[in-house]
């Protein structure tokens, strides 16, 4: 059994993490548990606006980790991050070693106070603003059919 490195980053949903962080972190660390993975680090990178909805999210909590794993276990651990609904995507990739200064890094967040910090301020809910009409552009009306009072031909 050979067994590689990898580094994963993992969106995670926000509402999850703003209950207990401990809570989203250890979706992602029991799914390598289970599959056997020995965890290096695992980590919150950072909290981002997403450039596009995922399963109706607009704002993911981003969380990077390393760990070694059996070539025979990736598949399934692959398909437990999909069907997670707390996991919204993530991206594994093989590396050859941990990168200077991650393991310190890690370290940090597991002081006794380390707090996830609040929101960004550009966390507010977007509001559906009207596309500005150009000057003297005409409304259109488009006849819409009543589809109550069809006929129905019979064959």
């Amino acid at each position: 059994m050979t067994t590689r490195l990898y580094e994963t980053m993992v969106l995670l949903d926000n509402q999850v993490v703003r209950e207990d962080w401990s809570k989203a972190k250890g979706v992602v660390t029991d799914l390598l548990a289970k599959h056997g993975a020995k965890l290096h680090t695992a980590r919150r990178w950072d909290e981002k606006r997403l450039a596009y909805p995922i399963r109706g999210k607009r704002r993911a909590t981003f969380l990077i980790t390393y760990f070694e794993i059996g070539n025979e276990h990736i598949h399934a651990l692959r398909r437990d991050f999909e069907l997670n609904e707390r996991v919204l995507r993530y991206l594994m990739l093989r590396v050859e070693k941990l990168p200077e200064g991650e393991a310190e890094k890690a370290q940090l967040e597991q002081a006794a106070d380390f707090a996830v910090p609040a929101p960004p301020a550009d966390d507010a809910p977007d509001v559906e603003k009207p596309a500005p009409r150009r000057e003297g552009a005409e409304e259109l009306e488009v006849p819409v059919p009543d589809l109550n009072n069809l006929a129905v031909e019979e064959v």
